[in-house]
């Protein structure tokens, strides 16, 4: 990219990593110097809480409030009853609307650590998509909307394509997710007068999608800017761990398994973390992430604070890293360590060792924890075990138990 930005937004992006397509570059850096540009993302209800995966398009809106513009968090109450088929093997399972709402409460906290919403002209504003879609009367829609899009154009995204060249059913309901999403472009530029359209890499086509079809009704000159899809060095999809997703919700994954997540960033990822997910300056990470040997460490502890900080605030990070350095340093017992309880009558005929470690995430299958003792990477109270067939009883549980897979991951083990 030779492109040489001049309004603060864009220079963010291509800094920092976070830009991986644009409609028009040139354009879109002139709107934002002129004045301030209103920019969505949208997010369908379909968890109780956003996870790591969302992180960096979160990261993204909360660059463009501190570079002066307006970020929009569109949640789909509307599109969640449909589901995005983009890249997906299967239909999404439908929800009720109960379902959705409680949904979208649960995403709105998250959002909060990140932006400020309020009335002001940079202030943030959260929207529903229900708001205009759940009113639809469809003649009219087919009408007015519909005869915009070519049905051999749509069959032609590769997010379409992939699925239709598995032989996998793909409903006539999920076909109109695309048409949808276009929809809230157009809505959100006529109400709210949103400007800029962002998503990850795979939402180019949807995009492109809400752009073409707000330039024919409306006439207006609107923009859509992607970022990369992140996999981690070692090919991992980012946002996923052993235990399953990395929550951004503290109910549903504790402040310290979160720092835990950072801190175990792999070491050609830290310099790239860094830059994506803290505010730390550019030359700072690159300075950190280009760290050696023992002192790449410190770095993740960086990465780990920061990120933590933005996410449960100073304390919880605080808190998390002393609980790391009690453990790993002098191999106690962290209060703030993920711990799971069993009641009496679980352990009256003896609990399975195996069973133990996948229930505490440290491993994702019996299989999986069957090979990390074999392979003598398990560890009951800092000592080693070997015994697949090892079963516990009251008598051992009398104090906590400390569940230790490889050498940074740990859990609790209490008798209730």
């Amino acid at each position: 990219m030779t492109y040489h930005p001049k309004s603060d937004f864009m220079r963010v992006m291509m800094e920092r990593g976070y830009l991986a397509d644009c409609t028009d570059y040139q354009a879109l850096d002139e709107a934002l110097i002129a004045g301030v540009v209103p920019a969505y993302i949208g997010y369908d209800a379909t968890a109780a809480s956003l996870h790591v995966g969302h992180l960096l398009n979160i990261m993204m809106l909360r660059w463009l409030q501190k570079t002066g513009h307006k970020p929009i968090t569109l949640m789909g109450g509307g599109t969640t009853k449909v589901g995005d088929p983009s890249f997906r093997a299967e239909e999404r399972p439908l929800l009720t609307p109960a379902q959705i709402d409680a949904n979208i409460g649960g995403m709105q906290k998250v959002f909060a650590r990140y932006l400020a919403y309020g009335e002001g002209a940079t202030d943030a504003i959260m929207l529903n998509n229900a708001e205009w879609l759940d009113s639809l009367n469809y003649l009219d829609f087919l009408r007015d909307i519909g005869r915009h899009f070519s049905v051999n154009r749509m069959l032609s995204f590769e997010s379409v394509k992939s699925r239709l060249d598995r032989e996998q059913s793909l409903s006539f309901l999920e076909f109109n997710y695309m048409i949808l999403q276009a929809y809230d472009f157009l809505e959100l530029h006529r109400r709210y007068g949103c400007r800029l359209q962002m998503g990850g890499s795979d939402q180019w086509g949807n995009i492109i999608n809400g752009i073409d079809l707000t330039r024919r009704v409306l006439e207006a000159e609107i923009f859509g800017l992607t970022s990369p899809l992140l996999t981690t060095s070692d090919g991992r999809k980012m946002g996923k761990s052993q235990g399953g997703a990395v929550w951004l919700d503290g109910g549903m994954l504790s402040p310290y398994e979160f720092w835990q997540f950072w801190r175990n960033t792999t070491d050609a990822d830290v310099g790239r973390f860094l830059k994506l997910y803290t505010e730390l300056p550019v030359e700072e990470c690159d300075r950190l992430g280009a760290l050696a040997g023992s002192e790449i460490n410190a770095a993740k502890i960086i990465l780990a604070n920061h990120v933590t900080t933005l996410l449960h605030g100073a304390d919880a990070a605080a808190a998390a890293e002393a609980t790391a350095r009690e453990v790993f340093e002098k191999g106690g017992i962290g209060d703030d360590l993920p711990t799971i309880t069993l009641a009496p009558d679980e352990v009256a005929d003896g609990v399975g060792i195996v069973q133990l470690f996948v229930r505490a995430g440290l491993a994702a299958s019996g299989k999986d924890a069957k090979r990390l003792i074999l392979e003598g990477g398990a560890k009951v109270n800092d000592a080693v075990i070997t015994d697949v067939a090892l079963r516990l009883g009251a008598g051992d549980l009398a104090e906590p138990l400390k569940l230790t897979a490889g050498k940074k991951r740990h859990a609790l083990v209490t008798l209730g």
